[in-house]
């Protein structure tokens, strides 16, 4: 099953890139179930597809492109990131996760996504791209196989931001399979300790002008930015949904250092305590497949001022062009 990227080669191509001589621009290395992401030659991320430790893929290391590292330590370091070493196995950078899919919770890895395959090989160039096949599974002996994914990569730099755009494609392979209502659903980030609102010098922005975890937590926004400075330069990551996707999605942002940008967590971004609101259930089919997809924007420049995020997310968004989902 061969995969059109919804936002690679034809919208990615739209954003602005550094051309430099040294580089062919996004390089990849693949060793022993990781990948490492070079941008013109430069630590970007790893990609983790087999961990003993976690058992879902993840990117950690997470660079921008001052240097300054965005993610927080994996695992995390007793003295760097002292009061702030909770859940590292369920936040262990940036990763795609659902606390509910089909009954079972692959965010506190209780069950599993098995790498199967890449469905496309890590393509070095001016735009970087690969596709994975995942499987999600319980952890039965025998396992029992939920739905099946292929996820799409594309990653592309800019003087001071690297994207990193993601679209998966879900078919359910047992009966009556549906993404979950809760928090812990999404595309998430764990920011490094540094530039945490609670132990660090940063803060959480959203377009709506909310501010930090109490203006931006359970909000429905197009971006949200997580950002910080160290050594007087600011970096950060912002995280969007595609607009194209099946509805808006809230925001699960925390202090302490939690991005996440979730389109499932209807009843529980919105009114968990309201006993009148039963929760909500997103159905995926066998036979068509379920399509959605994110971005983290990476940026850092030499300076503590925010870049301007309602740009970025233009430039995102122009990409898209007419393109949309199956669903």
């Amino acid at each position: 099953m061969r995969l059109c990227l919804l936002f690679a080669l034809v919208g990615l191509a739209s954003l602005p890139a550094v051309a430099r001589e040294d580089s062919p621009g996004i390089t990849f290395h693949e060793v022993r179930g990781n990948l490492d992401i070079l941008v013109h030659g430069k630590p970007f991320a790893t990609y983790v597809y087999e961990d003993p430790e976690i058992p879902r893929p993840y990117f950690c290391r997470v660079m921008a492109p001052n240097g300054v590292q965005v993610t927080r330590n994996q695992p995390p370091d007793p003295a760097q990131d002292e009061g702030n070493l909770d859940h590292p196995t369920f936040h262990p950078g940036i990763w795609l996760a659902f606390g509910d899919l089909g009954g079972a919770d692959f965010w506190r890895n209780k069950a599993r996504v098995r790498h199967v395959r890449f469905d496309q090989a890590p393509r070095d160039g001016a735009v970087g791209t690969f596709a994975v096949v995942n499987a999600y599974e319980t952890l039965d002996t025998p396992p029992r196989l939920i739905a099946e994914e292929i996820c799409a990569y594309s990653v592309r730099a800019s003087q001071d931001a690297c994207w990193l755009i993601a679209e998966s494609r879900f078919r359910a392979v047992a009966e009556n399979v549906a993404f979950g209502d809760q928090e812990e659903m999404g595309f998430g980030v764990r920011l490094a300790t540094p530039l945490t609102v609670k132990h660090g010098s940063g803060n959480i922005l959203n377009n709506l002008g909310g501010k930090n975890e109490a203006g931006t937590w359970g909000r429905q926004a197009d971006w949200c930015a997580f950002s910080g400075i160290v050594d007087g330069r600011r970096a950060g990551i912002l995280l969007a949904a595609n607009p194209n996707n099946f509805r808006p999605s809230w925001f699960h942002n925390r202090d302490y250092g939690v991005m996440v940008v979730n389109p499932f967590g209807k009843k529980s971004m919105t009114g968990p305590k309201d006993d009148a609101v039963p929760p909500d259930a997103t159905p995926v089919d066998r036979d068509a497949p379920f399509v959605f997809g994110f971005a983290a924007c990476v940026s850092g420049g030499d300076s503590e001022a925010h870049p301007d995020y309602d740009a970025l997310y233009a430039e995102y968004r122009s990409a898209l062009g007419a393109l949309t989902p199956d669903r």
